[in-house]
């Protein structure tokens, strides 16, 4: 995999919005327990792409990647559950979802191929 591809690029776009949702939350809710999960797994699925792209073996690869599939799981139910505790706004939530779902669509299209 190379370093400057798209999925690189797109999850650590997306861990920095996490990071910025994970300070607003702090700094204006004054909420502490779920920012810091979302803060946990948002920016985990990034570290894990990044880890796969030095992978020392396919099945290395693989496995590095479905981790990063499975926080980006994770890292939708968060929004989910900030969205429907009105921490976060329908239209944050949203926009935040719909690229969540683009993470985990790609990775789970690299996942297949990976695997063929």
């Amino acid at each position: 995999m190379k370093e400057d591809n798209v999925i690189v690029d797109k999850s650590k776009a997306f861990a920095i919005r996490i990071i910025r949702l994970y300070q607003h939350l702090g700094s204006e809710k004054k909420e502490f327990v779920l920012s810091k999960q979302i803060l946990r797994s948002g920016t985990s699925i990034g570290a894990n792409v990044r880890e796969a792209a030095r992978a020392q073996s396919k099945a290395d690869f693989i496995a590095k990647m479905q981790i990063a599939l499975k926080e980006a799981s994770e890292t939708e139910y968060w929004i989910e559950l900030l969205q429907e505790t009105d921490y976060i706004s329908e239209k944050a939530g949203e926009s935040l979802i719909v690229d969540c779902k683009e993470l985990l669509k790609m990775i789970t299209a690299i996942i297949k191929t990976a695997k063929e």
